[in-house]
């Protein structure tokens, strides 16, 4: 996510990248009528269910989406025998890097290839959002969505907007705080506080649409200063929310005074990954990734702008 955190959520837009970290979907049909799920890196090994039975029971976080998907699947195409599910990753789960969309947005694709049913991008969405909201009963899809179009794109929820920028590259420096966010805890405790309190957060939503907008030109126009601009404008609106915190700031402190164009935190908040806008040539990249490390945080070694799911084989 770079901008449009939480708002997206209430109709406003956002812009979100997909980093070029994948997972893998190995998916085939069984000769019985269970669901068979190896996901290692999830922590799930030789899970088994009868297909008329998913859904049912208390889920496995590593299973839940894929379950799901699956599930709602065969409601609209009906299948005698079961299928056997590999997942593999190139990243680990703990970064924040929507993993349970990437896992979703994989099943979903591969599943749909291997029983040839046609979908296209925006059907594809909305197979997985449904069981997104099935799973977990909020969320703007935006993540889905990165993993589906794949490069950088302005998002307005459920998909009603899909619009790629043609970019050829992001100049982000993306720093991890060693702090593991739960996303749908903390959208639940603002809606908690916006039901209290509608003006000051539908004040701080609109503000957040402007940033978007704002920086969605600055992005189309290649002017790094203005992006990294909006992006600390962005983060102050998130401390306006209070879901900003004590590892987040400082990662974003020392890589503004390290030269970075702007910096703020990406996603959720309450830790998990920020990001730094950094020069176009690369010059400061050292520098703001030092000061991130020397602040106690992780520089990931990811491209941002990276292509969206597709069939290996």
């Amino acid at each position: 996510m770079l901008a449009g955190s939480y708002s997206v959520v209430h109709g406003r837009p956002c812009l979100v990248t997909a980093v070029d970290q994948r997972l893998f979907v190995t998916v085939e049909k069984t000769t019985d009528d269970n669901f068979y799920l190896d996901a290692p890196d999830l922590g799930l090994k030789s899970y088994s269910k009868k297909i008329s039975e998913l859904g049912e029971g208390d889920l496995p976080k590593a299973v839940r989406f894929i379950e799901i998907i699956y599930k709602i699947f065969l409601r609209e195409h009906p299948q005698k025998n079961g299928v056997k599910v590999e997942t593999r990753n190139e990243f680990s789960s703990k970064f924040g890097f929507g993993s349970s969309s990437a896992a979703t947005t994989a099943f979903a694709k591969a599943i749909t290839t291997l029983y040839k049913v046609r979908l296209d991008k925006k059907a594809l969405f909305n197979l997985c959002y449904q069981a997104v909201i099935e799973v977990q009963g909020v969320g703007s899809g935006f993540d889905l969505a990165a993993a589906i179009w794949g490069g950088t794109i302005y998002y307005i929820s459920p998909a009603l907007v899909v619009e790629p920028l043609e970019l050829e590259k992001l100049p982000i420096v993306v720093g991890y705080t060693g702090v593991k966010a739960n996303t749908p805890t903390l959208v639940k405790k603002i809606n908690a506080k916006l039901e209290k309190d509608p003006a000051t957060f539908e004040k701080n939503f609109d503000m957040n649409a402007e940033v978007v907008e704002g920086m969605k030109k600055a992005l189309q126009e290649k002017n790094w200063e203005e992006v990294g601009s909006y992006l600390n404008q962005h983060q102050v609106l998130m401390r306006q929310l209070g879901v900003s915190s004590p590892e987040l700031e400082s990662l974003i402190t020392k890589s503004l005074q390290a030269g970075a164009k702007g910096a703020g935190l990406s996603g959720a908040g309450g830790g998990d990954c920020m990001l730094s806008v950094i020069n176009v040539d690369g010059k400061n990249k050292q520098a703001v990734e030092k000061a991130i490390d020397g602040a106690g945080g992780e520089v990931l070694p990811v491209k941002l702008n990276a292509p969206g799911a597709k069939i290996e084989n």
